[in-house]
């Protein structure tokens, strides 16, 4: 059983090895490359059974290209980066990590939102750069500071990470209404996703990437939003029209924005968000804490196993 891992450097960078996989197989036929450009994949692959990768994609023609291949494995949750009905049509099937980073997830969603309304790094800042010791006063602040008790948090999604930010937002006394885009009319308890923009003081995205929710946060949506109200997005980059946040929050249509995803990453030179005062880009850095890596880890591996044991787990395109 060959094995190639096509971007292991992210997943462990040093401190979270690869060993109980490499232990699986015999000596050499497991092997990590840190980074995988798409001109290589098909070349690096010829010959594995299983197909280890992050975000490296694998379209169509790359699996027709491999024959060999019986199983991929995705070390991630969103599994958007390969062609899930090309692999079933062939009988592969792809397997991804359902959970392993709920917690560390939403924890960073809470570091941008309490970025936002506190603006920290910019009054640490501040203070190093000497004006505090400059100030008559005892304090002072450098943008209005926004208490989170009995604001409306809306969240698109409803799974386990949306549910997370939720509790949280509960802990600091905020209300919470959930919105879903694949019922984006709204069902049950739940508003239209038009209504949850409207009527949200934040709103915060936890929804997987799909053909029909590609850049559904656009000019129309984001004109419904308070002249207030943020947006935060710990999800996948492609959710939103990137061009039309940066021009509502340049027309001041919103108050701020936070993303830790971009639809493209890196992003390009002269990226729209990138470098303004009322938007927060952080470098997908969310899911990275240990105990969250060891995690995915743990899981991918338990794939693998489960695979060669012919009872593959966690299958997304069954």
């Amino acid at each position: 059983m060959r094995i190639i891992i096509l971007d292991g450097r992210t997943l462990n960078p040093g401190d979270n090895p690869w060993d109980p996989l490499i232990e699986l197989c015999e000596p050499g036929n497991v092997v990590v490359h840190d980074r995988t450009a798409p001109e290589d994949v098909v070349t690096r692959s010829a010959g594995a059974q299983i197909v280890i990768t992050n975000k490296v994609p694998l379209t169509r023609a790359t699996l027709e290209a491999l024959p060999d291949l019986r199983f991929i494995a995705v070390t991630a949750t969103g599994h958007n980066v390969v062609d899930s009905k090309a692999a079933r049509e062939r009988g592969i099937p792809v397997s991804n990590v359902p959970t392993y980073g709920t917690d560390t997830v939403a924890q960073h969603t809470f570091a941008l939102l309490l970025e936002l309304c506190h603006r920290v790094g910019l009054h640490a800042a501040s203070v190093s750069a000497g004006e505090w010791q400059a100030c008559p006063d005892f304090c002072y602040w450098k943008s209005p500071l926004i208490e989170l008790k009995g604001r409306q948090l809306g969240i698109v999604g409803r799974g386990r990470i949306g549910q997370r930010v939720a509790s949280l937002a509960a802990a600091f006394g905020m209300h919470v209404r959930f919105a879903s885009t694949s019922q984006p009319d709204g069902s049950g308890d739940m508003p239209s996703i038009g209504e949850l923009f409207a009527e949200s003081d934040m709103v915060s995205l936890h929804c997987a990437l799909t053909p029909a929710n590609e850049r559904f946060v656009n000019a129309p949506l984001l004109a419904r939003m308070k002249p207030s109200a943020f947006l935060i997005n710990t999800s996948r980059g492609q959710l939103i029209d990137e061009e039309a946040l940066a021009a509502a929050l340049e027309a001041g249509v919103i108050a701020g924005a936070a993303t830790d995803v971009l639809s493209k990453e890196p992003p390009v030179e002269g990226h729209p968000l990138i470098g303004r005062a009322d938007c927060i880009v952080t470098p997908h850095m969310a899911w990275t804490g240990l105990q969250a890596r060891s995690a995915l880890m743990t899981t991918t591996i338990e794939n693998v196993k489960a695979f060669l044991r012919g009872e593959p787990v966690n299958v997304v395109n069954a």
